[in-house]
């Protein structure tokens, strides 16, 4: 049975092994599985580089990250220039809805927020500006909330009803408003209305289903 001795061995290792990483600033304590990082790096990139190689390591239960960032007096950028900078490479980025984030800076701590549509989006945008000179933190504040479209339940359903030779969507009428998906009209049997209900909840960003079909 391996001890946290043998554990903070293990995250040692892993931090100096991890290429993008200056460690020797770094501290690790161990006890009952759970890593404490302390001492310092020279960016925030690093210290999400540290708390990622630690996340690597067989047998971690989780980590409490204590680690300071103390930014080279070089490195140092004031707010106003580091949210220039943020905002500038959320545009260039192609992954990033540039225009749905909003960007604030203080003490050279990057906050986000805003909507985007998919989660890949939110990390994409953390991922753009985690690595900015002169940043020594970052908080996503940014929500994920699929846009929802009459058309994409309206072919939800549709798609539903094709794998069933006798069921038709033509008699099933689709109102969205928001997050809430309201179904009308008539269908045959109480599997149908089951199925349209069931396809209207598999669109992303329903969040409320109202079921007005009749059946008969």
């Amino acid at each position: 049975m391996r001890t946290d001795q043998d554990l903070r061995k293990d995250v040692t290792d892993e931090l100096d092994f991890e290429p993008s990483l200056e460690a020797s600033g770094i501290a690790v304590a161990v006890h009952n599985g759970v890593v404490t990082l302390s001492g310092h790096v020279s960016s925030y990139a690093q210290k999400r580089s540290a708390e990622q190689a630690v996340s690597r390591v067989r047998g971690v239960k989780a980590i409490a990250q204590e680690i300071e960032v103390r930014l080279p007096s070089d490195k140092k950028r004031t707010d106003d220039e580091i949210a220039e900078r943020a905002v500038r490479i959320l545009q260039w980025d192609v992954m990033v809805p540039s225009e749905q984030i909003q960007v604030k800076v203080e003490h050279g701590w990057i906050t986000l927020s805003g909507e985007v549509e998919w989660q890949y989006q939110r990390e994409a945008a953390m991922s753009a500006v985690h690595r900015l000179s002169g940043v020594i933190g970052v908080t996503n504040q940014n929500s994920v909330r699929p846009r929802l479209e009459k058309s994409n339940v309206r072919d939800s359903i549709e798609h539903a009803f094709e794998r069933q030779a006798s069921l038709d969507a033509a008699q099933v009428q689709v109102s969205a408003e928001g997050e809430k998906v309201t179904l009308s009209g008539h269908v045959g049997s109480w599997h149908e209305r089951n199925l349209a209900n069931q396809a209207a909840w598999s669109v992303p960003g329903v969040k409320t289903v109202i079921d007005r079909l009749t059946v008969g």
